[in-house]
């Protein structure tokens, strides 16, 4: 399938005016991490304790933020997940101790500090463990049970914990609620001394700050080596200034992308990660399929220039890019909108990323090997024609590999 054919435009000819916009959000990326909100990281890279909370109705997050900044807590992050019927909340906190006290504090503190109009003197069934309940119901004892009351309570307080947590996905509505797992005694009894707030704790995890600097470190590793693999595999393939023009343009597509990042201040993810690594396999792939054309075309085109030639070559991978990456782009902006908050970040990577990978192999890449030609003057570019004496430099035989 072809959308275009014959397709004759000047790209060289626009290469000033996107060079010009990819300094732009470039210097603006740059200015955003060394200046405004640096590199937004996430607990996987800074360290934190992520508590997952499911609220009755969807949170009102500003009202949420303000209850717990009357609780005294600093610099914390809130996501919603943006999914109908979720009414979920993320809520990121700076406690960085990988122990169960930390996760026991992570999860109390953010009880407290939502529970702050909570009625006094009543326990909240809603965020109860299953031990605690079991020990309420031993005292309480409202079956009247004998020697046998720690297995049968237990049975009852297993019940209702596992109706809250996964029949009701950790929130229920009213004590009552609990009548279709326990006894009506034992519901009597739970009325008089429970409420159930509007929201429940399903999870909290923790980073510890070692673990989020060595997967910063990978993370940046992982960066530098596909990109100097991929400097490798083109130098093989093709000539060396290939290489570096391909890696040039995916480094430029990185710093866009982070920069972006820091621009829009979300935070960098794991999976924001594998999803520049994505496209920096994307990009760099795009590029590979132009730069093929141009050397098959070198060989072809031999009285052409060599700006003809990358011209030419564009033009005839023009459909091909298009159909590529336009389909690429609806897939994931389809992700974007409809993913909800766990995909937000990765998606997001890649929307930027498609955008910028796609007019980086024609007006980053390509551009690099006719500059190179005219920085080295007579010198012509590894693969490329070289003028003759009799064109006046605007003609050229082929040195083209084999």
């Amino acid at each position: 399938m072809e959308l275009f054919r014959d397709t004759q435009i000047d790209f060289l000819s626009k290469k000033w005016f996107f060079l010009a916009l990819s300094l732009i959000f470039s210097v603006a990326g740059i200015a955003s991490m060394l200046f405004w909100h640096h590199i937004p990281l996430g607990i996987d890279f800074r360290g934190g304790t992520v508590v997952d909370v499911k609220f009755t109705q969807s949170p009102n997050v500003d009202a949420v933020r303000s209850e717990l900044d009357r609780a005294g807590l600093k610099n914390f992050t809130l996501q919603p997940d943006t999914r109908p019927g979720s009414n979920q909340l993320l809520i990121k906190l700076d406690i960085r101790e990988t122990s169960e006290q930390a996760l026991d504090e992570g999860k109390e503190t953010i009880i407290k500090a939502l529970q702050a109009n909570a009625e006094q003197g009543k326990s909240d069934l809603n965020n109860i463990g299953y031990t605690t309940l079991q020990d309420y119901l031993l005292k309480a004892d409202p079956l009247h049970l004998g020697t046998d009351a720690p297995t049968q309570y237990g049975t009852i307080a297993r019940a209702i914990v596992d109706f809250r947590d996964k029949t009701r996905q950790g929130v229920l509505n009213s004590v009552s609620d609990v009548s279709a797992v326990a006894p009506a005694s034992v519901v009597q009894a739970l009325q008089q001394d429970f409420v159930t707030s509007n929201f429940g704790v399903r999870n909290v995890e923790i980073v510890g700050p070692q673990v989020g600097a060595q997967l910063r470190k990978q993370a940046v590793l992982a960066t530098l080596y596909s990109l100097l693999g991929m400097l490798l595999y083109l130098w093989f393939r093709f000539e060396l200034i290939y290489g570096i023009a391909a890696v040039v343009a995916c480094f430029h597509d990185t710093l866009i992308t982070v920069g972006a990042f820091s621009l829009l201040n979300t935070e960098i993810s794991l999976t924001v990660i594998a999803a520049i690594l994505t496209l920096v396999g994307y990009s760099m792939n795009d590029t590979i399929v132009v730069f093929d054309r141009i050397r098959e075309n070198i060989k072809l085109l031999r009285k052409d220039s060599l700006t003809d030639i990358v011209n030419k070559s564009i033009n005839q991978t023009l459909s091909r890019t298009v159909l590529t990456s336009g389909l690429t782009f609806l897939t994931v902006l389809a992700l974007f909108v409809f993913g909800g908050e766990v995909l937000h970040g990765f998606s997001l990577a890649l929307v930027i990323g498609i955008i910028i990978g796609t007019y980086s192999s024609i007006f980053i890449a390509a551009p690099m090997l006719v500059a190179y030609q005219q920085w080295r003057g007579q010198k012509p570019v590894p693969g490329a024609p070289t003028p003759s004496s009799n064109s006046e430099g605007r003609r050229y035989k082929s040195q083209a590999k084999a």
